[in-house]
């Protein structure tokens, strides 16, 4: 019953005030003990929150109405693995614009390599037939967020193609220059592995060279994390250093998310210019538990339901209950703490959209393995996830009445 009054009292507030901010998120009541204490202290956690509440119209068209704690799109964050996300779709794009008969997503894809740091990629053994492709690559990002799969269509863009596109469709916050869990150089992150489709009798579809990217793509105001850092077994008493790191803000973030579960809702220039298939593909996988794949195939207790899903479920490794269906893309790297999802109960028609970053490292060290993921990071998003559920779950109720 307190829950349920608080809750109405935060609705309530909600309509008779005009800043959206206060309104939304800085009444949490005490039911929400580490959202309270983490929106109570946004500089130490370095916290940013986009919510953008969901209305439909006469015809059923979603009208959307954004609220924001803390955002700053000029402020820097790791976003760890929330980077392929965009990567993913982009390959679509691509493959979209190649016009090769018989070049799909599901066409054989073979990654070689050309220098010492290169990592070649000719077969798969999580693929049903051994061999890697497009479309196992995505599967693999959207359900785990599986770092080679990643690596593979980021060499198969590079970063002119990824950034111009970006760029291209209003996503002014973002640089994508290097992949993930490998150490490069720069240098080395700008040069692309060469890479041939093939169709399943072996014959050639499309054979592309390695290349370069002749663009320096960097974070041109230099951003230093932390204080210090341990790098080769020792502490490096200073700042590191992210000026050749990727950068992706909540704004563009949510706006991905938006250009893929609502791309009416945008010109066409902002679009992904991608296939209706293939928009229901990257849905499916997006919204799909891991245990739910048969290729790649995830089981328990390593591959759990809420593996990948943080909002209401991260800290709970129970079965989730069939009527959430939650469309996503989660990141965890250097403190950093993220995930951007459409969050959706069909049966009591509540769905909305909510993307947030948080950075929990209180000995502000990096590369220590000495983070409050469990302590703060997942409680916050299970916590945030569970009251603004509740507050649409209730003002949906009283819509009704």
């Amino acid at each position: 019953m307190k829950k349920q009054i608080v809750l109405i009292l935060t609705w309530l507030v909600l309509y008779s005030c005009n800043s959206k901010e206060m309104t939304l998120f800085e009444e949490i009541g005490p039911g929400y003990p580490i959202l309270k204490k983490v929106l109570e202290n946004k500089e130490a956690y370095k916290v940013q929150i986009l919510f953008s509440q969901i209305n439909r119209d006469s015809l059923g068209n979603p009208v959307l109405e954004d609220y924001s704690f803390n955002l700053d799109d000029g402020e820097y964050f790791y976003p760890a693995s929330t980077v392929k996300l965009p990567v993913a779709v982009l390959a679509l794009e691509w493959l979209n614009e190649q016009k090769i008969d018989g070049l799909t997503a599901n066409s054989i894809m073979l990654t070689d390599s050309v220098r010492d740091s290169q990592i070649p990629a000719l077969y798969d053994s999580t693929s049903q037939n051994f061999l890697p492709g497009i479309a196992h690559y995505i599967k693999k990002i959207l359900l785990v967020s599986d770092n080679d799969a990643y690596n593979r269509l980021y060499e198969l863009l590079g970063q002119e193609y990824i950034n111009g596109k970006l760029k291209e469709k209003g996503l002014e916050n973002t640089i994508i220059n290097h992949r993930l869990s490998i150490a490069m150089s720069p240098e080395e992150n700008r040069n692309l592995n060469p890479i041939r489709f093939i169709d399943e009798g072996g014959d050639l579809l499309m054979e592309i060279p390695a290349r370069e990217t002749s663009v320096i793509y960097q974070n041109p105001e230099r951003p230093f994390v932390a204080q210090a850092y341990r790098s080769g077994g020792e502490l490096v008493s200073e700042p590191m250093d992210f000026t050749f790191k990727n950068r992706f803000s909540i704004s563009d973030f949510h706006g991905v998310l938006q250009r893929i579960v609502f791309p009416e809702l945008f010109t066409e220039a902002e679009r992904f210019h991608i296939s209706d298939e293939h928009r229901d593909f990257v849905l499916k996988y997006m919204s799909m538990l891991p245990g739910q794949s048969d290729y790649p195939r995830y089981e328990l207790p390593d591959y759990y339901d809420s593996y990948s899903k943080y909002y209401m479920f991260g800290t709970n490794k129970d079965p989730m209950p069939e009527e959430f269906k939650i469309f996503n893309k989660t990141g965890q790297a250097y403190g950093h703490l993220l995930d951007g999802s459409y969050f959706v109960n069909e049966s009591e028609g509540v769905e909305f959209f909510v993307t947030a970053v948080i950075y929990v490292n209180e000995n502000n060290t990096l590369n220590d393995n000495v983070y409050e993921y469990d302590q703060v990071g997942f409680p916050f998003y299970k916590e945030l996830g569970d009251y603004l559920y509740d507050l649409e779950l209730k003002r949906k109720q009283i819509n009704k009445q």
